[in-house]
């Protein structure tokens, strides 16, 4: 959509926090659809990046939500949200009165709704917005919002929404809601990841051709998005980190830990997270998470292509 169009004004000013993989292509669809994008990351390169690209960077946080109306939160975790919200150079107090927040990091359901309260009482708002889509459909501006605010916060972040994602789903009218949803997709996400690498080095313990085996699975009905969009990493031997280790160690223990709180089991979640927590102690953490296929060669014997490369840090 045109922003234009709509708002023969003052184009929208948003703020993105966080601009790696993610955030970078968000701002940039923002941008695109012609918000003013305010850019601010705590790595000066990756802001050089972003203005390099034609966007505006900021030195500070809080001098990049100044004049925003909507500030796009795009960290790992709920404590590094927190900190963006009310540390040191917190942006809540900050942001102009009115201003949405929207936060796309996945965390446990009762952080939402506690960060949501905090916001709200600032004269703010607060969308609950974890993202799934990954680096490429985020440059697209085709990433799936999974939304949950009240429809004021819907309403203020709408040009930053319509610009990012391809579906936004509007979840529930308090924040927490959006988180559950994540967390459910993770779930699956993480389970799935694991099966394939499970699958494809058996393949490779069976001494079959490992090409073969993902022509023929991605045609039957044992294919998964996961092993579709995964297996290509290990048949490659390239476990540059597009989506690390870490990210499923923190996830699918917030699910186990949501779980066990409802006394509800999930052994699926606990056998996927023991093998990625035993894939980041053997040094694997901040690699792709296509490298469990290498810690089930490791403890099988089973050959992978280009086992001796070393993934690319850069």
């Amino acid at each position: 959509m045109s922003l234009h169009a709509e708002s023969p004004g003052r184009a929208p000013t948003a703020a993105v926090i966080g601009l790696g993989s993610m955030g970078f292509g968000m701002a940039q669809s923002m941008k695109r659809d012609g918000l003013e994008v305010v850019g601010y990351d705590i790595t000066p390169a990756a802001a050089e990046r972003f203005a390099a690209e034609g966007g505006r960077a900021a030195a500070t946080l809080r001098e990049a939500v100044h004049d925003a109306d909507v500030v796009v939160s795009v960290v790992v975790n709920a404590a590094q949200t927190e900190a963006v919200l009310f540390g040191a150079d917190g942006v809540a107090a900050a942001m102009k009165p009115g201003a949405v927040f929207v936060s796309s990091a996945t965390m446990d359901p009762a952080i939402a709704r506690r960060l949501s309260e905090q916001v709200e009482a600032l004269g703010l708002h607060y969308l609950d917005a974890p993202i799934s889509g990954g680096a490429a459909r985020a440059a697209k501006g085709e990433l799936t919002i999974m939304g949950s605010g009240s429809p004021q916060a819907f309403a203020a972040a709408r040009p930053a929404l319509d610009a990012m994602a391809a579906k936004v789903y509007e979840l529930g009218d308090a924040a927490g809601t959006g988180a559950a949803f994540k967390m459910i997709n993770q779930l699956l996400a993480g389970v799935h990841i694991a099966a394939a690498c499970e699958a494809i080095t058996f393949a490779a313990k069976q001494g079959l051709d490992l090409e073969k085996v993902y022509e023929v699975i991605t045609a039957s009905a044992g294919n998964s998005w996961m092993f579709e969009n995964r297996v290509p990493h290990v048949l490659a031997g390239d476990y540059t980190p597009l989506s690390a280790i870490e990210i499923f160690v923190k996830d699918l223990g917030i699910v186990q830990d949501m779980a066990r709180s409802e006394r509800y089991p999930v052994p699926l979640v606990a056998a996927a997270l023991q093998m990625y927590l035993a894939a980041s102690g053997a040094g694997m953490g901040r690699d792709d998470d296509s490298s469990l296929a290498r810690l089930y060669a490791q403890l099988s014997g089973a050959k992978l292509p280009g086992q001796n490369k070393e993934p690319d840090k850069a």
